[in-house]
């Protein structure tokens, strides 16, 4: 694949990892700590690894993209906003994290 990196089709979305997919998301703000980040049925990681461990909050998300449909990212973003507005933690106390994070069993007070 270009960049280096890799594909796979999972189940109902494709997988993209390693190479470049790797280096861009580095580079997103807090990027080194991301293991993986969703957009629409595409799910970007840093590794196969981080897919591994990350892969049912990430398809948590892929619902969310199947019900907000084209509004998602603008409804994420803004409830970040609010939740840094309101003196709260713009990630993990946005309510899409939050569904995620209580679906796949991950910690809410990280």
């Amino acid at each position: 694949m270009c960049f280096g990196g890799r594909a796979r089709i999972q189940g109902r979305v494709i997988e993209f990892y390693e190479g470049g997919t790797k280096w861009f998301i580095q580079r997103l703000p807090h990027g080194q700590f991301t293991l993986a980040l969703t957009l629409g049925h595409t799910i970007l990681g840093q590794t196969d690894a981080s897919l591994e461990i990350s892969r049912e909050h990430e398809l948590v998300h892929v619902q969310q993209y199947e019900r907000w449909g084209p509004l998602m990212l603008p409804a994420y973003f803004l409830s970040s906003i609010y939740m840094w507005l309101s003196g709260r933690r713009f990630y993990r106390d946005n309510p899409f994290e939050r569904e995620a994070y209580d679906a796949d069993g991950g910690e809410q007070d990280a």
